[in-house]
């Protein structure tokens, strides 16, 4: 039973899309790039593309999402525990900054290895900056490093959305949904 009123205390229709599309854009984002295939491979342009598109639209819904959040804001802290709502808003901030800058750390990989990101399908070609081979090496390196860590971010997300649920009984998971 939720200890406070759903109706009351739910993110907006938008929030809740932005949420939830973000999700599903990142799991493709990582699926992607687990199943690529070896260099030079029809699967490996094709698991890049989607690789692509997905940190693209991350990073487009990543924009309006701010942008609607900043407008329209959120349904105030449930946790009552000072802690938890520090750790909270910890991770949170994490997972921002990590929708931004994960997306943007790709595009500059591609760019500084002198290409533009080509999404595919249609005619766009994405350039931040030129080549530049040894910068390349070590944004290359954040991007995969931040990737990695966001794996254990992501489930510390996941596992406290269902311990509210589960363990604490309140309505966090619930106006998410």
């Amino acid at each position: 039973m939720a200890t406070y009123p759903a109706s009351s205390e739910r993110y907006s229709k938008p929030a809740i899309f932005f949420h939830w599309a973000v999700f599903l854009l990142v799991a493709l984002a990582y699926l992607a790039i687990e199943v690529r295939g070896p260099k030079g491979s029809d699967s490996r342009v094709f698991w890049s593309n989607v690789h692509f598109w997905a940190g693209t639209l991350v990073l487009a819904l990543a924009v309006l999402r701010l942008v609607w959040r900043m407008w329209e804001g959120a349904p105030q802290d449930i946790d009552s525990n000072r802690l938890l709502t520090f750790l909270s808003r910890l991770v949170h901030l994490a997972l921002y900054v990590f929708i931004f800058v994960q997306p943007l750390l790709g595009i500059l990989t591609i760019n500084l290895g002198g290409k533009p990101v080509t999404l595919a399908g249609i005619d766009l070609q994405i350039v931040l900056v030129g080549a530049d081979p040894v910068a390349r090496k070590a944004v290359k390196a954040a991007h995969e490093l931040i990737g990695n860590a966001f794996y254990w971010i992501i489930g510390i997300h996941a596992l406290a959305a269902i311990a509210h649920h589960v363990m604490f009984r309140d309505n966090t998971l619930r106006r998410m949904i």
